[in-house]
């Protein structure tokens, strides 16, 4: 699979489909396979990429994180690398981040924004538990890592499904291109210390925020800030899922995507 040079690193990116272009942004520890359940339904109209952030998956170069806008800087180097700008691009949690930066700094790379499961900035809750979490690959294996975040990641009913939950932590203890214990710390403090509320303003182009309504890590209001403060933004709350909606309402999500990218 192929690598470009960009900021400093080499990213791994794939493309699928055919169409305008759509970058897709993995959230904190997550590789590009986060994204794999919305794939072929979003490939049917877009040619979409996935590439892998700083310190996860098969991009290579250093692993430590300084900053979000570093990471968004990562993703308009891609874009132009491999010269499909301006394109969509969708964000999720840590994504969603990236993807503000990335329409910040570089509007012109920018025609869309998908803003899934984010917020401008985290609230002191929010950076204990994303701090706390920065500090579990030193303190425990993979497996009980896993079931310490997951909580924060889906709903009453997904745990209920049978297996539902112990497929999410296999996958996740079988990736063969696991974040490193550096990466999962930098991103964590690089999470916690971004923060766009005050040029929320700046953002000029079609955005659709999209929340979970169950969501646990990022309550509603994060992504009802976020409408308010980007003009002209559409906010749609999924009933019945939480933040790891990618994962556990993947159709829906692919859905309201599609919905909003049409002409």
């Amino acid at each position: 699979m192929p690598k470009v040079p960009a900021n400093g690193i080499d990213v791994f990116y794939e493309v699928h489909g055919t169409g305008d272009p759509l970058l897709l942004v993995a959230g904190f520890g997550c590789d590009h396979t986060i994204w794999s359940g919305l794939v072929p339904a979003l490939a049917s109209r877009h040619r979409v990429i996935l590439f892998d952030n700083r310190g996860t998956g098969q991009t290579s170069g250093p692993a430590a994180v300084a900053d979000v806008r570093q990471m968004a800087e990562d993703a308009a180097g891609l874009l132009g690398a491999i010269g499909l700008s301006p394109a969509h691009v969708a964000g999720h949690s840590m994504g969603g981040m990236i993807a503000q930066e990335l329409a910040l700094a570089h509007p012109r790379r920018v025609r869309s924004l998908a803003l899934l499961s984010t917020c401008a900035r985290l609230d002191d809750r929010g950076r204990a538990i994303v701090e706390s979490w920065g500090e579990l690959p030193r303190q425990v294996d993979p497996t009980t890592a896993a079931r310490l975040v997951l909580p924060w990641m889906y709903t009453n009913a997904f745990y209920a499904k049978p297996g539902a939950v112990e497929k999410v932590v296999a996958q996740i203890v079988a990736n063969p291109f696991p974040p490193s214990a550096e990466a999962v710390y930098s991103q964590s403090r690089a999470v916690s210390r971004c923060d766009t509320s005050d040029r929320l303003g700046d953002l000029a182009c079609p955005t659709l925020v999209l929340a979970g309504a169950e969501d646990a890590l990022l309550p509603v209001a994060f992504s009802e800030q976020l409408a308010r403060g980007i003009r002209g933004a559409k906010l749609v709350v999924l009933e019945g899922t939480g933040h790891g909606l990618l994962v556990e309402s993947p159709a829906a999500v692919a859905a309201a995507l599609l919905d909003f990218l049409s002409p």
